[in-house]
């Protein structure tokens, strides 16, 4: 800049003299040259911007600026592009890092996972869904038609959030598949990962511990009423029958052995209505209707138990409070089905708490944090026991002097029937809290 303006002010004191018009052509020169030259000069920051930049777009970070000679300014311009490619070489570094640490915990987990874009593309998917599903590759969803046909339109079709069960035959083994769908966006596109586990062993072993427990009961059942009327048959075959003669003779018989007769058979009548009743109870049990959804009002179904109970409220002194938040929440389920899920919850705490000296029954129905409606039924009763607490969903079981024993289970048939569920937690000498989750 200041050879440029010297060399102006030299043309400017030599022009107009004739003598000097060389010069002035030479200072002229000059002056384009130095102009030319300072316009490359300042136009090397944004080269070097550039060059940066295109670096960044392309990450390409092998590229570096130390060019020296150019002053303090752009020196100290290199060394921060220098800084911040360095920056972005460790960022980048630890990105590859993290997503082969993730690559490695995917690829380690026992349950199968896949990454699919809506359109069907697969971007990811672990060593367990080659075991689970027998495919050594999978570049696209509708290749797993090998698997079973309607297979890729089901995964398509499922929702963040959704789960199902599905069952499989591969190579004649019967696989069942438990399946949970998420998703999530990424540059823009939407993505589903859904994870598949094979729960048929554990859906066996469940399967066979629970005809286990059932036949236990039934057998009790059974053996209860069977046992009496066996014995009480072979003692009136023994009246009746003459051992000499091997026919029916009642010329010895009295008034009292007559008296034994009836009574036998009055009690083999009483226990066999008994069995036949057991049997209605256990008809009933696996014929539930199916659900009839449609919505109402929590408070509705509130009241209706409130009014069926009210007579024993009121006789056993029991304090019961219903609260609905809000005022206004609405239910999508059949109201006769949950009629029965709540009264027999009220009538299992009205018997848990008619022994106390203060006895309370609290039932709040809100909307939980996953917006899923919950109704809570807590009591102040006894609580219950730690040994029954795996047995308490048992058909027949029950630790009452009275009852048939299919209450919580047949609640919990039509929880699963309206996609629900039934938990509680128990105290000893606390109470228990059961909840229904819709």
């Amino acid at each position: 800049m200041l050879l440029l303006v010297a060399t102006i002010n030299g043309i400017a004191m030599l022009y107009g003299k004739e003598q000097y018009l060389v010069s002035v052509i030479i200072l002229g020169l000059l002056v384009v040259l130095q102009t030319i030259s300072l316009i490359f000069f300042t136009e090397r920051t944004n080269r070097r911007l550039a060059k940066f930049f295109a670096s960044i777009r392309h990450s390409d970070f092998s590229s570096s600026f130390s060019e020296k000679g150019l002053g303090k300014s752009f020196d100290d311009l290199g060394h921060e592009f220098n800084q911040i490619i360095q920056e972005f070489k460790k960022n980048r570094a630890e990105k590859e890092e993290h997503f082969n640490y993730l690559l490695t915990v995917i690829q380690h987990v026992s349950i199968g996972i896949i990454v699919f874009r809506r359109d069907g593309k697969v971007d990811v998917f672990n060593n367990a869904i080659k075991k689970i599903l027998r495919v050594s590759h999978l570049r696209d969803i509708h290749e797993l038609t090998s698997v079973k046909e309607d297979f890729p339109e089901l995964l398509l079709r499922l929702k963040a959030g959704e789960k199902t069960l599905v069952k499989i035959f591969l190579e004649d083994e019967l696989i069942q598949l438990s399946i949970n769908a998420t998703e999530f966006k990424m540059r823009g596109e939407s993505y589903v990962l859904v994870s598949l586990q094979n729960i048929h062993p554990e859906l066996e072993e469940k399967e066979i511990e629970s005809w286990q427990r059932l036949i236990r009961v039934l057998t009790h059942e059974i053996m209860n009423s069977i046992t009496p009327i066996s014995s009480l048959a072979a003692t009136v075959q023994e009246m009746l029958i003459n051992p000499e003669t091997n026919k029916m003779d009642v010329s010895k018989l009295d008034d009292e052995d007559f008296e034994s007769i009836h009574s036998a058979m009055s009690t083999i009548e009483s226990r066999s209505l008994g069995l036949l009743n057991f049997v209605e109870i256990y008809r009933n049990l696996t014929r539930i209707p199916k659900p009839n959804f449609r919505h109402f009002k929590v408070q509705e179904l509130f009241d209706r138990a409130h009014e069926l109970l009210k007579p024993k409220f009121d006789l056993l002194q029991i304090h019961c409070v219903c609260k609905v938040f809000p005022d206004e929440l609405l239910l999508l389920a059949d109201p006769d089905l949950i009629d029965q899920v709540v009264i027999n919850l009220m009538l299992n705490a009205i018997d848990a708490v008619k022994e106390q000296p203060n006895p309370q029954i609290s039932i709040v129905a809100s909307t939980n944090l996953n917006n899923r409606i919950t109704i809570d039924f807590a009591d102040n009763g006894h609580g219950i026991k730690p040994d029954l607490m795996d047995k308490i969903f048992m058909p027949f079981f029950t630790s009452k002097k009275e009852g048939s024993g299919i209450g919580l289970s047949l609640s919990r048939q039509i929880m699963q029937m309206h996609k629900g569920a039934i938990t509680f937690k128990s105290k000893l000498d606390e109470g228990t809290v059961f909840t229904l989750t819709f």
